[in-house]
């Protein structure tokens, strides 16, 4: 008998009937499957797992926008807030490219529907 694994219990709770899954498991798989040629097989959980990492990052930077965002004495985030809250936090680091010397996105990052603009 297979032993439960270390996101048995994670996998438990999201799959359940009453926690839907607010990304779409589709275009996890999708993008997975986009990341190199060497990935053919995707089982079933790793989107699910993905999905709520997608969740966990999406929460952590829209809190720290939103830090930037009362700084400026505002009520409404905009997308200066995100880029400022990528050029002040290390762990963010990754995403820099996205964003100029002034905190601003720059040409070649995202567009409206999340495609590379360039």
């Amino acid at each position: 008998m297979r032993q439960a694994g270390t996101y048995s219990g994670m996998l438990a709770v999201m799959s359940g009937k009453n926690v839907p899954h607010s990304l779409p498991l589709a275009r996890i798989k999708k993008i997975m499957k986009k990341s190199g040629n060497d990935v053919k097989m995707i089982s079933g959980e790793a989107p699910i797992v993905f999905s709520k990492a997608c969740e966990l990052f999406i929460e952590e930077l829209t809190r720290r926008s939103w830090m930037m965002t009362l700084k400026g004495k505002r009520r409404t985030l905009h997308k200066d807030d995100v880029a400022s809250a990528i050029a002040a936090t290390d762990i963010f680091d990754f995403l820099v490219n996205l964003i100029d010397d002034n905190g601003r996105e720059v040409e070649g990052g995202f567009g409206r529907r999340g495609e590379p603009t360039s």
